[in-house]
């Protein structure tokens, strides 16, 4: 399943053999990602994403997924910013979305690495020349005296690569969720929500229903 672009169909990250019970909790995620897409959402792809430093203080913001396929979900972001800072000392996230116009919500947890250089260069060539230069110009989570400041630097960088491509910064990437539990709610009358829970449990994945 591409993201990017709003393309949505069933992928399975190559010829990789699923389990059947987590292939279930892909196709039901890929249904809702299909569904979200056609309420005519200016992001429908927007997910909260939470970190945790070294002590386990957590902070948490809304990032775009880019990609999601049976290997998990894709984010791309600045390795230098908090959330980067955060999965070099503590690789573990979660993502959530919410769609008010389906009354569902979707949960990711698991453990978080880079995606390969390849493929952080593929989206990167996707991007609008405007939003790489962008990239270089902010130093993503540091203090910033003025706007003026910002503006400049995209001034510069404006001039340094003149008309001529923009390279991926090496610290600019992206992570790759990678799903040990998958939780869909759905809502139901009378707040007795409908809760289906997938977790990955000593190599075997398993499905439940929980209390809502």
């Amino acid at each position: 399943m591409i993201i990017h672009g709003r393309i949505f169909s069933s992928t399975y990250g190559g010829t990789m053999s699923l389990d059947p019970v987590y292939h279930e909790a892909i196709d039901s995620l890929t249904d809702v990602f299909q569904r979200a897409n056609k309420l005519g959402l200016r992001e429908p792809t927007a997910m909260s994403v939470a970190t945790a430093d070294a002590e386990g203080r957590p902070s948490v913001r809304i990032v775009l997924m880019r990609h999601f396929d049976a290997r998990g979900i894709v984010f791309f972001t600045n390795a230098h910013s908090r959330k980067g800072r955060e999965l070099a000392v503590n690789p573990f996230a979660s993502a959530c979305f919410h769609w008010e116009g389906l009354g569902e919500q979707v949960r990711v947890d698991g453990p978080t690495r880079p995606v390969p250089a390849e493929e952080s260069d593929r989206y990167w060539e996707s991007r609008r020349r405007a939003s790489q230069i962008g990239a270089w110009a902010s130093e993503q989570s540091a203090e910033l005296s003025s706007r003026e400041r910002l503006e400049r630097r995209v001034a510069e960088y404006e001039e340094k690569f003149g008309a001529g491509p923009v390279p991926r910064p090496e610290h600019w990437y992206g992570y790759r969720i990678e799903p040990i539990r998958i939780e869909i709610w759905r809502d139901r009358p009378a707040r007795l929500h409908e809760r289906t829970f997938y977790e990955l449990r000593e190599g075997q994945w398993t499905r439940r229903l929980l209390f809502p």
